[in-house]
């Protein structure tokens, strides 16, 4: 989408081939440091960098476009526009300054200006262009040649419901209501219609038309009882029949800001990588910072990014009082716990569910942190007030019992841990994790192994990729004495999961059963050589392994007290 943009340090030393040679290598180092801290996504970095090579070569235009790159990427459009509109004085195909240009002279409201750009030479791409455009004549009060403008790009091919949904936004943004919902009733506005803000969108338009029941409808419609916050003020609104404003576009700027959002969520859903996604984003919180959709959507991208700091000072922007401060809230801590710092995550979550403890996902999310930090009890707990908070009709409860089972069998309670898994398995009767954490664990309780096996053969069955279900198979299979079915399924199990220590091991004993000695303890030794020291959780024991590489399985057994391998009916 974007050209490349400075390459190489050879285009930097080129450029400046007659600067002083102490001036070109400080010009070189700050490319290449600002080079290294994009490539990691730490825009913060490379605007910095790019900015103090910039400083030394003021006029190179490679090193212009880095840096507006960088400072969009950071969110810093203001610092941008200064160095876009040098691209652009210099005629400069950059596709990045005409971007940053363009929200510049939309955050000004120039609309003329914006007429008057040639979307050839001087814009983003035909569709951002022309959508950007038909709201530039709303903005000039031109309602009319607006939808002229509309209606001319809905003739392009896969543009139809995208354009048509921007129109339906733009003529309730004028209060033509009833225009809106003749595109929306119609579903002309296509799949950006069925989006969250689409539908949301619809039932405020039919609101504004005092068609109150009609509204309901098409909330219930799509979403069902997947309710939160913001969904629950307005259905609450529309049955007392009380008045919505139209407010997810209030004008010709936040307009153009939602074709950029749009845009984003579009990119994001054709898996055109998290950083372009970024670029379209950025723009669309520029223009309205009280966009939270798209503060979300920035968020997670920076976020996937590896961006934790500036994800979290995303999330932090959304204010208390609004609708979707616990999705902000149940995000930061996402992030906080991806940089490691969980007592941080479980201090966002526990004030969480004081301000918002009515909701099932404030308590699962907290239990799956605090059983991530093997405090099980306050998981539990945790738990606990997820279920009774959530709809006894509800699909999803087989999550919670699932998580809550975790939670009893890494406490020891295998009573309670097997009656959670099988509530769950109720509700979820084919769910392969489900099927596959009860049958593993009563295999390692020696236990019920008939109905083990068909509870993992069916995992197997619905999930036929996954290793670890695979090495269950293998395993029963094992402590049952078939060894040699065993075997197929184990060999199969370390071609999913070839490091894994765990399946290695356990291959190596299935070996060891048949006879391979020599293939088990090349087995043993691989898991040995997998198995992180520092983890004393991990399932597979690395004392065990070399007493095994010492003396064989049959001399462990013994040792251990437990039943010698069957001489197996098919050996």
């Amino acid at each position: 989408m974007f050209r490349n943009v400075l390459t190489g340090a050879a285009a930097l030393l080129l450029s400046g081939a007659f600067i002083p040679q102490a001036q070109a290598q400080s010009v070189a180092g700050a490319y290449l440091a600002g080079r290294h801290a994009a490539v990691q996504s730490d825009y913060r970095e490379a605007a910095r960098y790019y900015a103090e090579a910039l400083a030394r070569d003021s006029s190179n235009v490679e090193l212009i476009e880095s840096t507006v790159l960088s400072y969009l990427s950071l969110g810093r459009i203001e610092k941008a526009v200064p160095l876009a509109r040098v691209l652009e004085q210099k005629n400069q195909n950059s596709q990045v300054a005409r971007m940053v240009i363009t929200a510049d002279l939309a955050q000004r409201e120039e609309y003329t200006a914006l007429l008057a750009r040639e979307s050839d030479s001087e814009g983003i791409g035909p569709w951002v262009d022309g959508l950007v455009k038909a709201w530039a004549q709303v903005g000039k009060g031109d309602v009319t040649a607006a939808m002229v403008a509309f209606d001319a790009l809905s003739k392009e091919a896969g543009m139809q419901g995208f354009v048509m949904y921007h129109k339906a936004l733009a003529l309730a943004s004028v209060g033509d209501f009833e225009g809106a919902e003749a595109i929306f009733g119609e579903a002309a506005a296509g799949a950006a219609g069925q989006t969250r803000r689409g539908v949301m969108a619809h039932a405020v338009v039919l609101a504004q038309l005092e068609r109150h029941e009609e509204a309901l409808t098409v909330l219930r419609s799509s979403f069902g009882e997947a309710t939160d916050p913001e969904l629950d003020q307005m259905i609450a609104a529309l049955e007392a029949k009380e008045p919505l404003p139209f407010t997810l576009v209030r004008d010709a700027k936040s307009g153009i800001a939602e074709v950029f959002f749009t845009f984003a969520a579009v990119l994001k859903s054709e898996t055109a990588g998290d950083y372009y996604v970024l670029l379209y984003s950025r723009v669309a919180r520029f223009l309205r910072p009280d966009h939270v959709d798209a503060l979300l959507l920035t968020a997670g991208l920076l976020e996937n990014l590896g961006q934790n700091d500036l994800a979290v000072e995303e999330y932090k922007a959304v204010p208390a009082d609004d609708p979707a401060f616990h999705v902000a809230e149940l995000g930061r801590a996402d992030t906080l716990r991806r940089a490691g710092k969980d007592d941080q995550a479980v201090e966002v979550l526990e004030q969480l569910a004081r301000s918002h403890g009515d909701l099932a996902v404030v308590h699962s999310t907290l239990g799956d942190v605090l059983r991530g930090q093997d405090d099980f009890t306050g998981a539990i707990a945790a738990y606990d007030r997820a279920i009774e908070r959530t709809s006894e009709t509800a699909r999803v409860r087989w999550i919670l019992y699932y998580s809550r089972g975790i939670a009893y069998e890494r406490r020891g309670d295998e009573a309670e841990s097997e009656a959670n898994f099988r509530a769950a398995l109720a509700i979820n009767p084919e769910q392969p994790q489900v099927l596959n954490y009860l049958g593993y664990s009563m295999v390692e309780q020696n236990r019920n192994l008939e109905e083990a096996l068909e509870m993992i053969e069916r995992a197997v069955a619905a999930s036929p990729q996954s290793g670890y279900i695979v090495d269950s198979l293998g395993w029963v299979l094992y402590r049952m004495g078939r060894y040699n079915e065993a075997v197929a399924h184990m060999e199969r199990a370390v071609e999913l999961l070839a490091v894994d220590p765990v399946v290695n091991d356990h291959l190596g004993d299935v070996y060891w059963a048949v006879g391979r000695q020599r293939e088990a303890e090349f087995q043993w030794s691989r898991a040995l050589s997998f198995i992180d020291e520092g983890d004393t959780d991990g399932e597979a024991d690395p004392d065990r392994i070399r007493r095994k590489l010492d003396v064989g399985l049959d001399k462990v057994l013994s040792e251990e007290g437990a039943p010698p391998l069957k001489v197996a009916n098919d050996l």
